[in-house]
């Protein structure tokens, strides 16, 4: 009987031991895809901004971090099928995301850019106006499943809008001409406009953030599930220890090369 109870016993620390380490690893969603929030090197490895925010976080809130490399159109499903526990993918919160996740508060934002050839059709383009006018019956290119395709499709008639899994795939067909415009992050286009590749374009009109329309939304935040009310709270309150401390800053001026933090 002893035996039995000693077993049993033994039985019990282990699957509890088990659960306390599965509460302590906060998986991470991330794309792998869109630098400087996310990345991959050349050796494979995930880097960028969210990365190294994401290390920071688990620190404070002593969890161990593990980051999962998703594609972007199934970011969401894998976090509701729990995958993971956040995104991190420079996703931005928005009423219509709002409606299937909760977000952490957001940590940074950045306006979005029409950008095309320096000698094109946006050459004279100052206002949203003059941007809707000279790209009526043209082919503008966006990532699919973002505030851009939103903006594009609900804000923007008469134009035809092209898709694409990723920022990459955007570039190389502006450069290559099968698109007349794109529309993304200033930060997503950041990379490309200081290449070779990009030396012939230039973004053109206002940066467009939440205050010129909604469907921007407040700034990225962590993607979260909604139940997961104490993992908001955690990561709320590591966020604006961040904030309080300058880290936050640091981390975005490193990245960026200014600060895109929201105080």
């Amino acid at each position: 009987m002893k035996s039995w109870l000693s077993l049993a016993a033994a039985a019990v620390f282990v699957l509890a031991a088990g659960t306390a380490s599965a509460q302590d690893t906060l998986k991470i969603g991330t794309e792998g895809a869109y630098p400087p929030y996310n990345a991959t090197d050349a050796s494979g490895k995930l880097v960028g901004f969210e990365i190294d925010l994401a290390n920071a976080l688990c620190e404070r809130v002593q969890m161990k971090c593990e980051i999962v490399q998703q594609d972007w159109d199934g970011m969401i499903p894998a976090l509701l099928n729990k995958r993971f526990d956040g995104i991190m993918a420079g996703m931005s919160v928005t009423e219509e995301r709002l409606k299937q996740i909760n977000f952490s508060k957001p940590y940074s934002t950045t306006p979005a850019w029409f950008v095309g050839a320096k000698d094109g059709l946006l050459k004279d383009a100052k206002t949203l106006d003059d941007i809707k006018a000279a790209l009526k019956g043209k082919s503008v290119g966006v990532q699919r499943s973002t505030i851009h395709q939103n903006f594009l499709e609900q804000k923007i008639p008469g134009i035809d809008v092209r898709l694409y899994d990723t920022q990459d795939d955007l570039n190389l067909d502006l450069q290559n001409g099968r698109i007349d415009a794109g529309l993304a992050d200033s930060l997503g286009w950041k990379d490309f406009l200081a290449s070779d590749a990009g030396k012939g374009f230039t973004h053109f009109g206002p940066g467009l953030t939440g205050k010129d329309d909604p469907i921007f939304g407040l700034g990225v935040g962590i993607g979260l599930r909604k139940e997961d009310t104490a993992l908001k709270d955690k990561l709320d309150k590591a966020l604006d220890a961040m904030n309080a401390d300058g880290s936050l800053t640091k981390l975005s001026e490193k990245w960026f090369g200014f600060d895109t933090s929201i105080k």
